[in-house]
């Protein structure tokens, strides 16, 4: 894409620290907020561009956050494997749409399902998950389809797809919000690799703003991940802050598209 203009990497980087901070926090949210911030904030002019630019760095950002999750051993790697390994065949094939499709009815539909799955992670509940869930075949299974739907979604329309990953992880396994947020990063960056490779290859990756991007994602990670940590100790706050997101980003989208 030739020289950055003087002020795009610091925009770039100013972004990309918001966009860490909310995947390390909620595990979601980073390619709902990477497009629009690509796009009026940075500069770059083509929805398709900033798609894949975005893809690429948040799925960078997805992995750098995802080793701080590890270190602090909140991730559940046989769950978070079978969920993107199934999701990697869905974002390919959403992906391909999503270039060839204008979607905007699609993200009605997408932003009212955010909403039913924020009211979900609302209701109370008689346990706050299981902390030490271990997979079997029958939770394989239920992650498996739970994977290929939200990879196909994620490709579509473009986003790292967290908003429906922890979700889909807590009531395919059963596990607890907290390492359902760890556990997701790992399919959020392997289906933004997917979609991004797919972009790439088509030309519609800017390579130096997505470095930017990226450096500033890892800064907004480190503090996203310890008020996580800190948010976790209180009961149902991470639900609460979760769900509130997934509103006001429903919101925005429903906004967007009308």
């Amino acid at each position: 894409m030739g020289s950055l203009p003087a002020l795009q990497p610091a925009l770039a980087v100013a972004s990309g620290s918001v966009v860490g901070f909310a995947l390390a926090l909620v595990g979601g949210g980073g390619s709902i907020l990477a497009v629009p911030a690509l796009l009026y904030v940075v500069g770059i002019g083509s929805t398709h561009l900033a798609i894949g630019t975005s893809a690429l760095a948040v799925a960078a950002n997805a992995f750098a956050n995802l080793a701080q999750h590890a270190r602090r051993g909140t991730v559940k790697w046989p769950c978070a494997a079978v969920f993107a390994a199934s999701g990697i065949l869905g974002a390919a094939a959403g992906s391909t749409l999503g270039k060839l499709a204008d979607g905007r009815l699609l993200q009605i539909a997408f932003a009212g399902v955010m909403i039913v799955i924020g009211a979900a992670m609302l209701r109370p509940r008689a346990a706050d998950g299981d902390p030490a869930v271990r997979i079997d075949r029958r939770i394989a299974l239920r992650l498996a389809a739970l994977g290929m739907a939200t990879g196909l979604a994620s490709g579509f329309f473009g986003i790292g797809g967290g908003f429906l990953i922890v979700p889909g992880l807590m009531f395919g396994s059963g596990m607890a919000i907290l390492n359902a947020i760890g556990s997701s990063l790992f399919a959020v960056g392997s289906f933004g690799l997917t979609t991004a490779t797919n972009y790439a290859l088509s030309g519609l990756v800017d390579w130096p703003i997505a470095g930017w991007f990226i450096a500033g994602g890892i800064l907004g990670g480190l503090a996203g991940t310890r008020l996580a940590h800190a948010a976790a100790t209180r009961k149902g706050l991470l639900n609460r802050i979760f769900a509130g997101v997934i509103f006001a980003v429903a919101a925005y989208m429903i906004w967007r598209a009308v």
